[in-house]
């Protein structure tokens, strides 16, 4: 464990780096520009002058706080802006409940692969990833216990399944798959009105019925239908994956 928490901060700050960059490389031009050594900056700044040159060097990472009194000593505009890329790669519970169920109900035929990171054109992870021959298929699987924003959440399953070639999975599976897309809700009150509001656009996001998905994916013969929602009926700790849509939702009907 604490060697994964090791690379992962190691991989944020790579990253954190490269977003900070170009405004350390700013900094550095407005200053040489005004023609201002580093030590009066720092001076002004309320740091110490070694620090900064280790923040110009790049060997030093500050805070936005630094950052942020380097910028008033140079009278010097600093804005940050977040980005919404493919969604939170945080799961609560219940989501690892069904991704486990769904994982144990699919047949063997399909190769499994969960956690997927994929980089571009949009960064992100994907829940689950389906693979399987012939066809070859590769099915980009969104697990959600709740929906807040449709419309978003319709986005990025798009985009994820757009980015899926530049993972390290897809060389793996080769043959130049079809990427299709499914996504797995678990079925209470509140997504089943919003599966009622929005049937629709759910039926033109996801148009293959629910059963021919759960056909596909639990037996070695019947070929995936396309885009596809699968619901799931969460009771305590026992879970079990539908191959129908419920009962008030047109949503997965054929």
């Amino acid at each position: 464990m604490t060697q994964a928490r090791s690379s992962r901060r190691t991989s944020t700050g790579r990253h954190a780096r490269r977003i900070l960059g170009p405004a350390v490389s700013d900094i550095d031009r407005i200053r040489l520009d005004a023609g201002l050594s580093i030590r009066a900056v720092a001076r002004a700044a309320g740091i110490h002058h070694g620090y900064l040159a280790e923040i110009i060097d790049g060997s030093r990472l500050p805070s936005i706080a630094v950052i942020t009194a380097i910028c008033d000593a140079l009278a010097a505009d600093l804005s940050i802006r977040v980005y919404p890329n493919t969604g939170p790669r945080i799961h609560d519970r219940v989501q690892a409940m069904i991704v486990e169920e769904l994982l144990r109900v699919t047949h063997p035929s399909w190769r499994r692969s969960v956690e997927v990171p994929v980089v571009r054109p949009a960064r992100g992870v994907v829940d689950v990833v389906f693979d399987r021959r012939p066809g070859p298929v590769a099915v980009c699987t969104e697990v959600q216990t709740r929906i807040d924003r449709l419309e978003q959440q319709i986005r990025w399953a798009h985009e994820k399944a757009d980015s899926l070639p530049s993972s390290d999975l897809w060389s793996f599976i080769g043959g130049d798959p079809t990427v299709s897309r499914m996504l797995v809700i678990r079925s209470t009150r509140s997504t089943r009105e919003l599966a009622r509001r929005f049937a629709s656009t759910l039926h033109t996001a996801y148009p293959s019925p629910a059963r021919d998905a759960y056909r596909a994916l639990t037996s070695a013969d019947a070929p995936w239908p396309g885009a596809a929602i699968l619901w799931v009926d969460v009771r305590g700790d026992a879970v079990r994956i539908l191959d129908h849509a419920p009962r008030g939702s047109a949503a997965g009907r054929p």
